[in-house]
């Protein structure tokens, strides 16, 4: 297991961006895949976009497609994704993962952060 830290959420208007971060505290020498989820109150948690070890495969929930990116430097043990055309429907805790092989299902990651919060006003 990988300890991890997110960063950079905030209020933003729609339409805005946000650029966030998660940090690896820990490193394993496995390579390991990482993804963002995000859980609005009142619904369940949802996958946003995973990225595998090389960063030569993404993924991406078909609400984001177009409007965020992932992205992952292994030298900084950081993962970032950067939130474009934000809308107030983005509003969520979001959290990072990491995990053995690259997924949508929450299940698939065994390291999860504490969540940052992301809010969009309309």
């Amino acid at each position: 297991q990988v300890q991890l830290v997110e960063s950079g959420g905030g209020l933003v208007q729609a339409g805005g961006s946000l650029r966030l971060s998660c940090a690896v505290a820990r490193r394993t020498f496995s390579p390991y895949a990482m993804a963002w989820f995000r859980q609005a109150p009142g619904k369940e948690r949802e996958f946003v976009a995973a990225i595998g070890w090389t960063a030569r495969s993404t993924d991406y929930a078909d609400s984001v497609k177009g409007r965020f990116t992932i992205s992952r430097d292994n030298a900084k043990n950081t993962m970032y994704v950067q939130m474009d055309s934000l809308k107030p429907e983005d509003t969520a805790v979001y959290y990072c993962a990491a995990g053995g092989a690259m997924s949508a299902m929450a299940r698939d990651f065994s390291s999860w952060g504490q969540g940052t919060q992301v809010t969009v006003s309309s």
